[in-house]
């Protein structure tokens, strides 16, 4: 696949570019690729009041690990 990087002034990635052709076998084997997938505002809310939650006090974040073996047991 010849996928080109966009990057701006700084070198930090800010998009993709594909080829026209690479797109549509893209598009053809994966059929929703286009379809416009909305999240409802209540549920970008509630990402909103966890993200500044966390953002208060980052050490209340668990260790991905130990949640998983939390949540196994």
């Amino acid at each position: 696949m010849n996928i080109q990087y966009i990057t701006d002034d700084s070198g930090k990635s800010t998009g993709v570019f594909i080829p026209i052709s690479e797109w549509n076998v893209l598009k053809a084997r994966f059929k929703d690729l286009e379809n416009d997938i909305s999240i409802p505002d209540a549920h970008k809310q509630i990402l909103d009041s966890r993200i500044t939650f966390y953002q208060s006090d980052p050490s209340i974040a668990l260790d991905f690990n130990n949640a998983i073996k939390s949540l196994e047991e």
